[in-house]
């Protein structure tokens, strides 16, 4: 079974660039592009909620007349996924995606995107949902969920798209950021593109030992790479150094126990989706 890159899209503003961004990385991937449309379903209002002063003939009346309603509904919003699916196909064939495929499923967002995860190369999803708030620094409810849930590179992409051309890799000598090297390595998402590994911490031996292993990997494999150490606050300071570099696409490690990693596990987990401007790979 071939893996996907499976790009999520709810009808908000973010599809457009869940679209571009899927279709980039397919490209660059060489792998399908697969479109997904999950219909969230409601559970009807309980029969208690219309209790009291309303009689049993006539709240009888009111659920059959609120189950009608509710298939309309169902309908329109099937109706209204496929429109959107076929949007979506349309854009990525016009983009040179030749064959864009299309899902659509009944029930929740992870339990979907858990069933299918076999099936997926990388997951690309907005920073927010159709139903979340339209804060600018609101993350989607479904987002760091989805995060926990899934063991698959994702992509968490911003509501504007921008071909990356400047990578930078949040790194910091661990095990599974050690990894995360090697698989960039290993991949043609990245190849042709500006790398910058990123440390946070006191310049020591220790580090840069592990920072010069890092550049040693990926230069032995063709990659224009840079690093760089830095002291400070991590969240603050991988901001200033994307600004200052004009960094277009953050590539870090969803969780451990480091400093850096720990980032997608607490509050400051939520302080960076939230102000991310830029795409973020979350490697698993």
């Amino acid at each position: 079974m071939s893996e996907h890159v499976m790009a999520c899209i709810d009808g908000s503003g973010y599809s457009a660039a869940v679209s571009d961004y899927a279709v980039w990385a397919s490209q660059r991937l060489a792998a399908p592009l697969t479109f997904l449309h999950v219909l969230d379903n409601h559970q009807p209002p309980e029969e208690g909620n219309l209790s009291g002063n309303i009689g049993l003939g006539s709240r009888e009346h009111l659920l059959e007349e609120l189950a009608s309603l509710d298939e309309r509904r169902a309908r329109i919003a099937q109706e209204q996924g496929r429109t959107m699916l076929d949007a979506a196909r349309e854009r990525a064939r016009e983009q040179g995606n030749e064959d864009p495929q299309a899902r659509q499923r009944n029930g929740e967002l992870v339990e979907t995107l858990s069933d299918l995860e076999s099936e997926i190369r990388l997951l690309v999803l907005g920073k927010r949902g159709e139903s979340a708030h339209l804060a600018s620094e609101h993350v989607g409810s479904n987002l760091e969920r989805v995060v926990r849930a899934m063991h698959r590179p994702i992509l968490m992409v911003p509501n504007d798209y921008r071909a990356p051309q400047r990578v930078m890799v949040a790194f910091d000598g661990s095990k599974s950021t050690r990894k995360g090297i090697e698989m960039i390595a290993a991949s043609p998402l990245f190849k042709g593109l500006s790398l910058h590994i990123v440390m946070v911490g006191a310049e020591v031996s220790d580090f840069r030992a592990q920072l010069d292993w890092a550049l040693d990997t990926l230069k032995n494999v063709g990659f224009a790479v840079q690093g760089a150490i830095r002291a400070g606050e991590v969240e603050a300071t991988l901001r200033a150094y994307q600004q200052e570099h004009a960094i277009d696409l953050l590539v870090m490690g969803a969780y451990g126990h480091s400093r850096i990693r720990h980032l997608l596990v607490g509050s400051t987990t939520s302080a960076m989706l939230r102000k991310a401007d830029i795409p973020l790979l979350l490697l698993r």
